[in-house]
């Protein structure tokens, strides 16, 4: 797919102000940490992550989801009634009808002649939604177009945190596919695009695809998500699996990328990739034959914050200045399932604005210390 009149105009964000270190956690997980003889650090030594983000108790998506998109919409100068579709597109959402983008569309003051619904795919939607805002304004559908989600880690994690510590029956084994529920953090991210007669000089979308490789979609499971389930928010993951092919997939999407685009892999001057831990990131890095000090994370401050992650990680890197006008950008988004959508990028003027809530000045002291991979 190809996107010569898309503009990526602004990116608003919203980070949480609680931290949880993967410290703390351990220290909440002592009951099972004594009786299995795990031992400390093991958390932040596996994943890289050393810290996450959570909402205050009771915060629903959509709370942030205002805020995020209003900071996009005010940084572009949109008016409200040019924006013709808002897409939700994170796994949270406030409830399972009506779709979360109702509430976020009245709040934000958007017109009645606006799409407006959510989409959900994993760690992909906001991704999704931007392909599908893209091609509405392509196509001539609208003029603008707004994907916004949130991500809440906070029932995930208790939930997690509680039943490790009560199933006394768990072993080193047995407790593994939990692992990956510890690594996840809060964010919320909105993504306005525009007609690029109204942003000239912003990041134009030139290039996108998408890869699905679904013989793994039993690798990473939620809980059901059915009128009437226990809607407990547990999930399992066999992480080692999940991680060979969600690599295998996203190699074979680069490569897709790669000879839609034309460009080699010398010309990608930034990458930027799901933000899962230390060891995909390397691991999926060295399989694409991609240098790691071109490619931007978030993770070791952030967690994992599913849909939000790689559109995050790409308005921090444009606010540290890790990206730079005319940078041709890889955006190499994998998600289970196992799907990945991938978009090649020309970076631009896009503006970035919102409450970082302290991440920047994170970032920008963990790499004046030094890789951590």
């Amino acid at each position: 797919m190809h996107f010569p009149d898309v503009a990526l105009a602004s990116i608003g964000v919203t980070i949480p102000q609680a931290q949880w270190t993967s410290e703390q956690i351990e220290q909440d997980l002592q009951p099972l940490y004594s009786r299995l003889k795990l031992p400390e650090g093991r958390l932040a030594m596996m994943s890289g992550i050393e810290s996450r983000r959570v909402w205050e108790p009771g915060t629903v998506p959509s709370g942030p989801s205002i805020q995020s998109g209003r900071h996009a919409i005010e940084a572009a100068s949109v008016a409200p009634d040019q924006i013709g579709a808002l897409i939700h597109a994170s796994v949270c959402r406030d409830f399972l009808e009506p779709a979360t983008a109702s509430r976020v569309h009245h709040e934000l003051g958007l017109s009645p002649n606006c799409w407006v619904y959510d989409v959900s795919n994993a760690c992909l939607g906001v991704l999704n939604g931007a392909v599908q805002i893209a091609t509405m304004i392509q196509s001539g559908m609208i003029s603008a177009g707004i994907v916004v989600g949130t991500e809440n880690s906070r029932p995930l994690m208790e939930a997690t945190i509680a039943s490790l510590n009560a199933d006394t029956q768990l072993t080193r084994r047995t407790v593994k596919p939990a692992f990956a529920s510890l690594t996840i953090g809060s964010g919320s991210c909105a993504w306005l695009l525009t007609h690029r007669d109204l942003h000239p000089q912003a990041t134009t979308l030139e290039h996108a695809i998408a890869r699905a490789h679904t013989a793994h979609h039993a690798l990473c499971r939620s809980d059901q998500d059915t009128a009437g389930a226990g809607m407990q928010p547990l999930m399992e993951t066999d992480s080692e699996t999940l991680m060979a092919e969600g690599i295998a997939t996203g190699v074979a999407a680069l490569n897709d990328l790669l000879q839609q685009s034309g460009w080699s892999r010398d010309q990608i001057d930034r990458s930027i990739c799901h933000q899962v831990g230390s060891r995909h990131r390397i691991g999926m890095l060295e399989a694409m034959q991609l240098p790691v000090d071109r490619d931007s994370a978030t993770f070791p401050a952030l967690g994992n914050t599913g849909s939000v992650a790689l559109p995050l990680t790409v308005a921090a890197a444009a606010a540290t200045g890790e990206l730079s006008s005319q940078d041709r950008t890889a955006l190499l988004g994998i998600g289970s399932g196992i799907n990945s959508v991938m978009i090649g990028a020309k970076w631009g003027e896009t503006a970035i604005a919102g409450d970082w809530a302290g991440l920047l000045d994170e970032l920008a002291s963990s790499r004046l210390a030094g890789p951590t991979d």
